[in-house]
């Protein structure tokens, strides 16, 4: 997600390219009997025959032979395509092909392609860091001379195996252009410069806003090229998966943290907070237009990583890492590898993808809510799940101190205005009330001490009994004393616990 991008035209020998195609295979767990699929019958487009070598050859290493087998007779196969969100950048272990001076593609066998437990012969990682949509879209531009465009590495897959699920993950490298600015906000930090918010904000949507055709393009090809192949559209699944959030400002309530610097957490403290609170949360709302507008299946994953961002516990992201190595003196490329999922974070990725897999959701949302390390699929879009709880005595609307989310943060009544201190989704499912600022802060009644008068706060997510509400009619309820009820004495005061009574104040709608 952070290279620069390139536009190589070099011409490249099939061979070369056939290499680069076949680098990136992987045996993947066995499938069971092969499905049923409603393209049995179809033929392919032929392909061009600079391609069509690159495809025979890939057969011949699959299955002895060079020629294209009806699907039925194919073995099975999974695929990534995208940038550096999904190629592997950050999490090291690198295929050699791709970390060379003339190939920074920097694949990893490591990547959630490659470790999820839906049941496939094959899996392909065609995603490269640094791509945008020019170097995944049919006739698009190669990023280096022994890479294909990703379209064509489809192509040729979606002939050799039967496909089951593509994943994409695109947008960031265009009009976002998300790696050079977290770049640039970390150089701010570092030398002294200011805040990077005031610079980005103002323009962020209409970034947003200009990224998003090209990613509904992107699909277009995507599924062109599928149906070329000769599948229908049902006989596959191609999901959108959006971007975690890396980095957000509660990492002082890590009992281990160690400091920004060491830590990897580089960066002003409101650059993490807007990062977290509006960045991502913009970026995500045009990947799930994206993904609705082409028919794709959508996994919202913007809050996968919240409760184990850069410098939190179990951190799922790498921090800033400087690659001064190959990349000095300083220039754009040298901590390209920051800011990326590491290891655990692809193996929640993978976690994800296969849960969706299975699910028939059009769309869907991962996270980790209570801190267990695992991530949980959930049949709705975060967009869809928060929502304001108003009082009915005094107009205000439940609201986290200041906007801020730290452990102990008070909760209070205030006026209503729409911000994502405000809204609050209430998980029937465990009980919680978790508030939209980050999905690892949960409504806590302190010290688990169920005594009238007692205010409330939020605190890291746990699962932990004193985290558990129950919502009776209008009332919202501490599950170990349902005698007590959230209140809110008068307008701007904080909520507390008192014996319910029917009241008004009592009362969240």
């Amino acid at each position: 997600m952070t290279r620069t991008r390139h536009r190589l035209r070099w011409p490249v020998a099939a061979l070369a390219a056939a290499a680069a195609a076949l680098g990136s295979m992987t045996a993947a767990t066995p499938a069971a009997a092969a499905d049923t699929s409603t393209t049995a019958g179809i033929t392919s487009v032929p392909l061009p025959p600079a391609l069509e070598a690159i495809r025979a050859a890939e057969a011949t290493k699959i299955y002895g032979s060079p020629e294209e087998r009806p699907l039925d007779q194919r073995k099975t196969g999974l695929i990534s395509l995208g940038d550096s969100e999904i190629s592997g950048e950050g999490v090291g272990n690198y295929d050699p092909a791709t970390n060379t001076s003339s190939n920074q593609c920097h694949r990893s066998p490591d990547t959630a392609i490659h470790r999820t437990g839906i049941p496939a012969d094959l899996t392909f990682n065609v995603a490269c860091s640094g791509a945008y949509s020019g170097n995944i879209r049919i006739g698009g531009t190669k990023q280096y001379a022994d890479e294909l465009v990703q379209s064509d590495s489809l192509a040729v897959k979606a002939r050799n195996t039967r496909i089951k699920m593509i994943v994409l993950v695109a947008g960031a490298n265009d009009d976002l252009q998300f790696g050079p600015v977290m770049t640039d906000c970390v150089t701010r930090w570092i030398l002294s410069q200011g805040a990077c918010e005031p610079k980005y904000a103002p323009g962020w949507q209409a970034r947003v806003d200009g990224l998003r055709p090209k990613v509904e393009a992107t699909i277009g090809d995507l599924r062109t090229v599928m149906r070329d192949a000769g599948y229908a559209d049902d006989a596959y699944k191609l999901v959108v998966m959006g971007y975690p959030s890396p980095i957000g400002p509660d990492f002082s309530d890590n009992p281990d943290f160690p400091g920004k610097l060491p830590g990897g957490c580089a960066g002003y403290d409101s650059d993490a907070k807007w990062g977290r609170n509006h960045a991502v949360p913009a970026f995500e709302k045009g990947m799930r237009a994206a993904a609705r507008n082409t028919g794709a299946v959508y996994l919202d994953n913007s809050r996968l990583f919240h409760g184990h961002e850069v410098c939190m516990e179990d951190a799922w992201a790498r921090g800033l890492y400087l690659d001064l190595g190959d990349h000095f003196p300083w220039d754009e490329n040298t901590a390209r590898q920051s800011f990326h999922p590491n290891y655990r974070g692809h193996g929640a990725f993978a976690s994800c993808l296969t849960q969706l897999y299975g699910s028939g959701l059009r769309e869907a949302s991962c996270a980790d809510v209570n801190s267990t390390g695992r991530p949980t699929l959930f049949p709705l879009a975060w967009d869809d799940a928060y929502r304001p709880l108003r009082n009915a005595a005094t107009g205000n609307c439940l609201d986290l101190n200041a906007s801020a989310s730290a452990n102990g943060t008070a909760v209070l009544g205030w006026d209503c205005h729409g911000g994502r201190n405000q809204g609050w989704w209430y998980d029937s499912a465990r009980g919680t009330l978790h508030t939209e600022l980050t999905q690892d802060r949960c409504l806590d009644v302190p010290g688990a001490a169920y005594e009238p008068g007692k205010a409330l706060i939020v605190w890291n997510c746990s699962g932990a009994t004193n985290q558990k509400f129950v919502r009776d009619g209008a009332t919202v309820r501490p599950a170990a004393a349902t005698g007590l009820c959230l209140t809110q004495g008068a307008a701007r005061q904080a909520i507390r616990l008192r014996a319910c009574d029917g009241s008004a104040n009592q009362r969240f709608a």
